[in-house]
């Protein structure tokens, strides 16, 4: 959501914040469960966000938020027995169509209450006007979430169109720092990554990062 609607959302000052090296041992934006296409379960994850230390973490299953309860309540555990436990923000992948190209959307720190979101809450993708990303967009500022392109060089359309067209729309940013190369242990892209950086703060955008986890470590892809 453009800042000058959603100027106080929590979580702007944390994104602010990020740099490259935040992930994968500090902060986690961007991973899948089995609830989606991922490996872990959403116990496994929590327990491995539990070891690394992570401050902040959200799941980002494709278009389910069935992982989040689990995860909390490992959390809420380990919290009721002094262990630092990381911020857990409320996260979801969703598809959508931006300039025609197939992309997907990370959607964060919503309210999961809000009815808006829950056609693309059903485990798969929606088709017509509600899979365009000016339709995705209006469903996630009503429910009073961030909205972030996410890995924007993985698509068929180069990212700085595809940025400049989520930016036109109102989006509040993009995944800057991505491991394009899927190495075993994340480490962020070069000279890709840096040129998403550059762009998205030339514009004044939000930048994210995760592992985009979908085996059975945090720490890779």
């Amino acid at each position: 959501m453009p800042e000058h609607l959603m100027p106080d959302h929590p979580l702007r000052h944390v994104l602010r914040q990020l740099t490259p090296a935040c992930c994968p041992g500090r902060v986690n934006f961007h991973c899948h469960t089995i609830f989606s296409d991922g490996s872990l379960t959403p116990l496994e994850l929590a327990q491995q966000a539990l070891e690394l230390g992570l401050e902040h973490l959200a799941i980002t299953d494709h278009h389910s938020l069935a992982a989040h309860g689990p995860a909390m309540e490992v959390f809420k555990a380990a919290a009721s027995e002094g262990r630092a436990v990381p911020s857990f923000w409320r996260g979801v992948e969703i598809s959508c169509l931006l300039e025609g190209c197939l992309v997907h959307v990370l959607v964060l720190g919503f309210d999961a209450d809000h009815p808006s979101l829950e056609p693309y809450l059903q485990g798969r993708a929606l088709v017509g006007p509600a899979l365009q990303a000016e339709a995705v967009l209006e469903a996630g500022r009503q429910a009073g979430g961030l909205l972030l392109l996410a890995h924007p060089a993985r698509y068929r359309l180069p990212f700085q169109r595809l940025i400049a067209a989520a930016d036109r729309l109102g989006f509040d940013g993009a995944e800057a720092w991505y491991d394009y190369q899927m190495q075993s242990r994340w480490t962020p892209t070069p000279l890709v990554c840096e040129a998403i950086a550059a762009e998205l703060q030339q514009r004044g955008l939000l930048m994210s990062c995760g592992t985009d986890t979908h085996g059975l470590a945090l720490l890779g892809r």
